[in-house]
């Protein structure tokens, strides 16, 4: 029962909240699809005069932000994904270049064609959730008594919807209907809400555009692979040649010393023969580290939730593992999950001033879910040269996103998804 009453206040929260946004969607929404809408139209006819040259670019950009802040909302929102596919502009481009660059993007011409369609439909699908949540007061408050000031209960004085208020008695189906109307919000305003980014999605995404986009990401994490492949074989052979190998060379030397003292001076050789066989064991734990840097044993062997349980051990604060994986991922994806999350407890322990971790994972739908929590000081963010930037890329190679939570004074959770079969 509690947890039903629980799921009802969540879904009236949801609701009550996608109300408020679609409000807010339909008016800013209107008002500058109206004005960009315009200026650009301007801005274009000038531009055999030259002006729209300069101003053209400008009007331009401000279509490009209005859009790009639907997409975000979208996404928040809704999760409804609307890809970017702009044409890159040259740095430094003069104006005639920039004009007729964007001019000649398709993008340009899907935001333009979107700004009448968001003042239009795009306004009455935003405006239906806002109207289901806030027209049901307006019933109830003539209810309550607003219906006097409109009649005196001999002609009807006001309309709600279609009941006609002409007394105490209409007044009352008023309330009635706007108790549906409100069980209608309740319901509906969350799809509601995704049907307008739906809408705004069939006009400013364009299959190709999506496409591009994939190939886009697609180019930058087999770049971002191959680079990292290049820097860990760069690693691989500088570690081989400082330690490994230098301690190889040192007791081969120490044995062609053996041999040559083993008879005139036993003693010294017994002792180079000792020097000898710690350098062997030396060479062989330098080894055996190499190899757990390339694909930890214990990963191999007994799967990813025993080696992060096996990290956490490591750790010089308290670590709770919490895991839940019903198989075995592919080894590069267990690799890269593995590699991540010790990335990221080391960035907890180094920066986050944590005393506490928090491990979980789980496979779900086919993805592969981890977050990492710690109570430090927060503040974390996903930045060029960050280890998080490291991290996001590595995952990038297997369609795998990273999540950042870290408002200061924290906590902060790192949460990673990716999609992975269980076997």
């Amino acid at each position: 029962m509690e947890t039903r009453q629980t799921e009802v206040r969540a879904r009236g929260r949801e609701s009550v909240v996608a109300g408020v946004r679609a409000l807010a969607l339909a008016v800013g929404g209107l008002a500058g699809s109206i004005v960009l809408f315009v200026l650009t139209v301007v801005s274009i006819a000038l531009v055999p005069l030259g002006v729209g040259i300069v101003t053209t670019p400008w009007v331009l950009t401000g279509v490009r932000a209005f859009a790009n802040v639907r997409r975000v909302a979208a996404a928040e929102w809704c999760g409804v994904r609307i890809p970017a596919a702009y044409r890159p502009l040259p740095a430094g481009a003069n104006p005639w270049t920039r004009c007729f660059r964007m001019l000649g993007d398709p993008a340009t011409w899907r935001d333009l064609a979107w700004l009448p369609v968001d003042m239009t439909a795009g306004f009455v699908t935003a405006l239906l959730p806002a109207v289901l949540l806030l027209y049901p007061l307006e019933g109830f408050a003539l209810a309550l008594g607003l219906w006097r000031v409109f009649t005196d209960g001999t002609y009807v004085g006001w309309w709600y919807g279609f009941v006609p208020v002409s007394g105490e008695g209409t007044a009352l189906l008023a309330a009635a209907l706007a108790a549906v109307l409100l069980v209608g919000a309740y319901h509906l305003c969350p799809a509601l809400l995704r049907l307008h980014f739906r809408l705004t999605r069939s006009v400013l995404a364009s299959g190709q555009g999506e496409l591009a986009e994939r190939v886009r990401v697609l180019t930058e994490t087999r770049r971002d692979a191959v680079d990292t492949s290049a820097a860990e074989l760069r690693r691989i052979e500088r570690d081989l040649h400082d330690g490994a190998q230098a301690r190889l060379v040192a007791m081969g030397m120490d044995l062609g010393t053996v041999e040559a003292l083993i008879e005139m001076d036993p003693a010294k050789a017994k002792a180079l023969l000792a020097q000898a066989r710690q350098s062997s064991a030396d060479a062989l734990a330098e080894l055996r580290d190499l190899v757990r840097g390339i694909h930890p044993p214990v990963l191999a062997e007994r799967g990813l939730g025993d080696a992060v349980r096996a990290l956490a051990l490591r750790m010089p604060v308290a670590t709770e593992v919490d895991v839940e994986l019903d198989g075995r991922a592919d080894a590069p994806v267990e690799a890269a999950a593995y590699f991540a999350v010790s990335e990221i407890l080391t960035n907890s322990v180094k920066h986050s001033g944590a005393d506490r971790l928090w491990i979980d994972l789980h496979h779900t739908d086919g993805m592969l879910r981890i977050s990492v929590t710690d109570n430090g000081k927060g503040g974390a963010r996903i930045g060029a040269g960050s280890g998080l930037a490291g991290v996001e890329r590595r995952l990038g190679t297997f369609d795998g996103v990273l999540a950042v939570s870290s408002p200061a004074g924290g906590p902060t959770m790192v949460t990673m998804e990716i999609p992975c079969a269980s076997s």
